[in-house]
């Protein structure tokens, strides 16, 4: 058994595989203040629900973009497993050519969902990650990462705007019947799906358009369940890139 954890900057998963096969994940959010010992219970509990005993698990890797949970995250993995986990970064083997100015300040979440849609899709690939930011990766023919789109996320850019117009309620994320609404709650929710469903499909095509090539477009994150129903190019969901990804940098490192 292999444990895969993604620790993102709104939510962490810890996934599960017994040899090639996935079994399951759990998400938690993240939070900077729990300790060491807190994330134990955490996982203990967690293996506990998903049925697997942690002294069955052989290895485990994790892939951050907060630094700050590295250090009591692999603890808590040590104590509950016993064995040190393997991160994400420099010295770790992951397989993929990254062809931007500076490698080393591509995130791990971005390096593992290509090397995990690299994998189920092949390529050329556009991969959207709705997060806390939202990001388009651009994947060649050739499968090296070529360059990134990074924005701010669909959450991210609705509590600004609330805590930024004093008349703007915070809203939940239902569509509403119609593009052109007429109360305030339901033009802003318009604004926010159907706003970002548009703002997709126009950024694919800026991107096939300079990369001259009609690119697999893979999608992934919390929201997209939400959004992927309202655009229109033919887009593939995907939750489980990250999670894919790392076990496949780990059964590289382990060889």
């Amino acid at each position: 058994m292999i444990l895969v954890v993604d620790i993102g900057n709104t939510n962490m998963k810890f996934g599960f595989y017994d040899g090639d096969r996935f079994t399951s994940y759990e998400r938690l959010s993240t939070n900077l203040s729990k300790t060491e010992i807190e994330f134990a219970m955490d996982l203990s509990y967690i293996c506990q629900a998903s049925g697997v005993d942690p002294a069955d698990i052989e290895g485990s890797i994790i892939a951050s973009v907060v630094p700050p949970l590295n250090f009591p995250v692999s603890k808590a993995i040590k104590k509950v497993t016993g064995k040190k986990p393997l991160i994400v970064g420099p010295g770790l083997k992951t397989g993929l050519k990254i062809k931007i100015n500076d490698p080393a300040t591509l995130g791990a979440d971005m390096v593992v969902a290509a090397v995990g849609a690299i994998e189920r899709y092949g390529t050329p690939l556009i991969i959207i990650d709705l997060g806390t930011a939202t990001t388009y990766s651009y994947v060649n023919e050739k499968g090296d990462f070529c360059g990134a789109v990074i924005m701010p996320g669909v959450v991210t850019g609705s509590e600004s705007l609330s805590s930024k117009a004093s008349l703007l309620p915070r809203v939940d994320f239902n569509p509403p019947k119609h593009v052109i609404m007429k109360d305030t709650i339901g033009s802003m929710q318009s604004g926010i799906i159907y706003g970002e469903a548009a703002r997709i499909d126009g950024m694919i095509a800026k991107i096939r358009a300079e990369m001259k090539n009609e690119a697999k477009v893979i999608m992934t994150g919390g929201l997209a369940p939400v959004i992927l129903p309202y655009c229109e190019n033919d887009i593939t969901l995907d939750n489980e890139l990250d999670l894919e990804g790392l076990k496949i940098i780990y059964d590289r490192n382990k060889k």
